[in-house]
């Protein structure tokens, strides 16, 4: 489902639209207390259960057995500059349950890469090369800016 307005009539042919989903989803921390087979997502208010799942089946071809959705009410705080109160966004969690078979394990993102100085060094030496080869292209092309370039 989408909300963006697209024009009924283009010239020409074929007349080609791509339908854009304003969905968005996150993938949360789990608690430490959680099964293997469950998996935390922050999504748009606007999301179903079965919008969730066709869209982890459809796009990601994640297996699906379960959705549960919660939505947590947004805190009140007293905005320190002006002094009235604001309350934040509404966040709709959705807890997606996997087949038994299928664990889910956090991403751990700040794991070093295995042989990462010699690929780290290669892709440096790729980047002068073709920094150098930039350069000796637009030598004589005094008059119009660097990045006017084709």
């Amino acid at each position: 489902m989408s909300t963006r307005w697209y024009p009924i009539y283009q010239r020409g042919n074929p007349q080609l639209r791509v339908f854009l989903p304003n969905f968005w989803m996150k993938l949360v921390h789990p608690p430490p207390r959680q099964q293997p087979n469950i998996v935390h997502f922050q999504c748009s208010m606007e999301m179903t259960k079965h919008d969730i799942k066709n869209y982890l089946e459809k796009i990601y071809n994640v297996p699906v057995v379960h959705v549960r959705t919660k939505i947590s009410l947004g805190k009140f705080r007293k905005d320190i500059g002006k002094g009235y109160v604001v309350k934040d966004d509404d966040i709709k969690t959705a807890f997606v349950t996997l087949p038994k078979t299928t664990t889910f394990e956090f991403p751990n993102i700040f794991e070093k890469k295995k042989g990462g100085v010699e690929d780290d060094l290669k892709s440096l030496e790729e980047t002068k090369k073709t920094f150098k080869q930039y350069i000796d292209r637009n030598r004589d092309r005094s008059d119009i800016p660097s990045w006017f370039s084709i």
